[in-house]
C-alpha cells in the first residue's frame, strides 16, 4: 500500500500547528455553523454593497437602478462563495473562501462608466476575466516567480492596507469626516468597546462565547451606541417590505472597448496575486501546507474560481468578485475553519440579495461599532503575512525584495498624493499599496540576484 506523505502531513498538521475547533472538512453542528457564518457575514456585508454604492453615486444612477446592484452584489457574493467553497473542478479552493465585491476595480470601472454606463462596465469585466483565469492555470510553472515570500508580503500588505480602513470605521467613517464629528470620544469609545468585548470573548475556554465573540462584541457596540443615541431608526421606516429582486442575466445588455478591457485586465492579473496571498494565508490559518502540490492546487482552484466568478457577476449585472482577506482573521479568532459554514455564508448573501429589506440591520449599525471588530481582524491578516514570510529564509535577496516592496507598497498608501501628476491609467492600477507592493514584489523577486557568501568551515 502507497503512503501519499503529503496527504498525510496535511492531515496531522492542523493538530500540530493550529488550535481550531472545526476543520476545513469538519461538519459543525447547524447552531455552531449558523453562530460562525454570522459572523463572517457581519464582516463582509458593508463591504459588499459598498463599492456598488461608490460607483452608482460618481455615474448618478437614479435609486431603482442603485438599489438593484446593491441586491445583485449580495446575490453574485453568495453564488461566488458557494463555488469557492465547494469547488467545482478545478474552479474553487474547497476552503472557508469568501468572495464579495473587489474594491480593487473601482477606478477603472467608473471611467468604463463614464464613457459608455454600466452596458460596457459589464461588456469590459466579462471580457477581461479570463486573464484571472489564465493566470491561475500557470502557477506551477511560476513556483520560482509568486513564492511563498511574495505571497506574504501581498498578504502583509493586504493586511496593512485594510488596518486603515478599520481606523478610518473607528472614527465614525467618512460621514463623521463629513459633519465634523470623526475621532469623537463618542466614537472611539463605542470602537473601544467592541475591540476590548471581542478580545474578552475570544480569550473564554467555552467554544461557543470564543465562536460568537465578535457578534458579542458587534452586540455590546450595538447596544452601546444606541444608548449613545447614534443609531438612527427612522431609516428603517422608508424601507418597504414587500421588495423583491429578481435576477435578470444582461438586463443592462453589454458594451465593449480595447481600451477599458485592458484596464480592468490589468487589475484582473494584480487581483490574482491578492487571492494567491490571500489562499495563502487561509491555507496557512487552516493548518494546510502553504508548499506542494496540494496547495499549488488551491491556489490554482481559488484564482480560478476568483475569474469565473467575476464573470458570472458580470452576467448577472454585478461588479468583479475577489476573495475576502478579512474573512481570514475571523477563521482564526473563531477557531472555525470548516468550509462547509460557506454553504450558510452563501444562502445567506443570496437571501439577502432578494430580500434587500433584511440587509436594514446591518446598514444601521455605526461605522465606530464594525470599526471595533474589523481592526483586530485586518491586524490578524498582517499578522498571517508576516508568519508566513517569518517561515522562510531571510537572506540578502530576500530583504531586498521586502525593502523594495514594503517601501513602495506602503508609501503609496501613506502618500497617495505622489501619483498626483501621473495619468489616470497609472493612477488607476498603482494608487493601491496591494497593486503596487505586489507588483513590485514579483519584479523584484526575479530581477534581484545576489551572490550568499558561504560561511567558511
Amino acid at each position: 500500500m502507497k503512503i501519499n506523505t503529503e496527504e498525510l502531513e496535511e492531515t496531522i498538521q492542523p493538530v500540530k500547528q493550529t488550535d481550531l475547533i472545526y476543520g476545513i472538512e469538519d461538519r459543525p453542528p447547524f447552531k455552531d455553523a449558523l453562530f460562525a457564518a454570522v459572523q463572517h457575514l457581519l464582516a463582509i456585508f458593508v463591504a459588499i454593497i459598498t463599492p456598488p454604492l461608490i460607483i452608482a453615486s460618481a455615474l448618478k444612477l437614479d435609486l431603482e437602478t442603485t438599489g438593484f446592484l446593491v441586491s445583485m452584489a449580495l446575490f453574485a457574493s453568495g453564488i461566488s462563495t458557494f463555488i469557492q467553497c465547494r469547488r467545482f473542478g478545478p474552479i474553487g479552493a474547497g476552503l472557508l473562501c469568501i468572495q464579495g465585491t473587489s474594491f480593487s476595480f473601482i477606478g477603472p470601472i467608473i471611467s468604463a462608466g463614464l464613457m459608455g454606463g454600466l452596458p460596457l462596465i459589464f461588456g469590459s469585466c466579462m471580457a477581461a476575466a479570463p486573464v484571472e483565469m489564465i493566470v491561475s492555470r500557470t502557477f506551477k510553472y511560476m513556483r520560482n516567480i509568486i513564492t511563498p515570500l511574495v505571497s506574504g508580503i501581498v498578504v502583509l500588505l493586504i493586511g496593512l492596507s485594510l488596518i486603515k480602513v478599520g481606523v478610518v470605521s473607528c472614527g465614525g467613517g467618512y460621514g463623521a469626516m463629513d459633519d465634523g464629528t470623526f475621532g469623537s470620544i463618542k466614537h472611539i469609545g463605542v470602537a473601544a468597546a467592541v475591540l476590548l468585548s471581542v478580545l474578552f470573548f475570544n480569550r473564554c475556554k467555552n467554544k461557543y462565547l470564543r465562536m460568537s465573540s465578535i457578534v458579542l462584541g458587534l452586540c455590546v457596540g450595538y447596544a452601546l451606541s444606541f444608548a449613545l443615541g447614534m443609531v438612527d431608526m427612522s431609516a428603517a421606516s422608508s424601507q418597504s417590505l414587500t421588495n423583491l429582486n429578481i435576477p435578470v442575466p444582461f438586463k443592462y445588455g453589454v458594451e465593449f472597448n480595447i481600451s477599458s478591457i485592458i484596464a480592468i485586465g490589468l487589475v484582473y492579473l494584480i487581483t490574482a496575486i491578492e487571492a494567491t496571498g490571500d489562499v495563502t494565508a487561509n491555507s496557512l490559518i487552516s493548518g494546510k501546507s502553504i508548499e506542494g502540490d496540494k496547495y499549488l492546487e488551491r491556489v490554482s482552484g481559488g484564482v480560478m474560481a476568483d475569474g469565473f466568478n467575476s464573470l458570472l457577476a458580470g452576467i448577472f449585472n454585478s461588479f468583479p468578485n475577489s476573495i475576502f482577506a478579512q474573512n481570514n482573521g475571523i477563521i482564526q479568532l473563531t477557531g472555525v475553519a470548516s468550509r462547509y459554514v460557506g454553504y450558510y455564508i452563501a444562502a445567506m448573501l443570496v437571501l439577502l440579495g432578494l430580500f434587500p429589506v433584511v440587509g436594514i440591520v446591518f446598514s444601521l449599525m455605526p461605522d465606530a461599532v464594525l470599526g471595533g471588530a474589523t481592526l483586530l481582524m485586518f491586524g490578524t491578516v498582517a499578522a498571517a503575512g508576516i508568519r508566513i514570510i517569518a517561515a522562510q529564509e531571510i537572506n540578502r535577496k530576500a530583504t531586498l525584495v521586502l525593502a523594495v516592496s514594503l517601501s513602495l507598497g506602503l508609501g503609496v498608501e501613506l502618500m497617495p498624493d505622489i501619483l498626483k501628476a501621473a495619468p489616470e491609467a497609472i493612477k488607476g492600477v498603482f494608487s493601491s499599496g496591494i497593486t503596487t507592493g505586489g507588483l513590485a514584489a514579483i519584479v523584484s523577486n526575479i530581477l534581484i540576484r545576489v551572490k550568499e557568501d558561504k560561511a567558511e568551515d
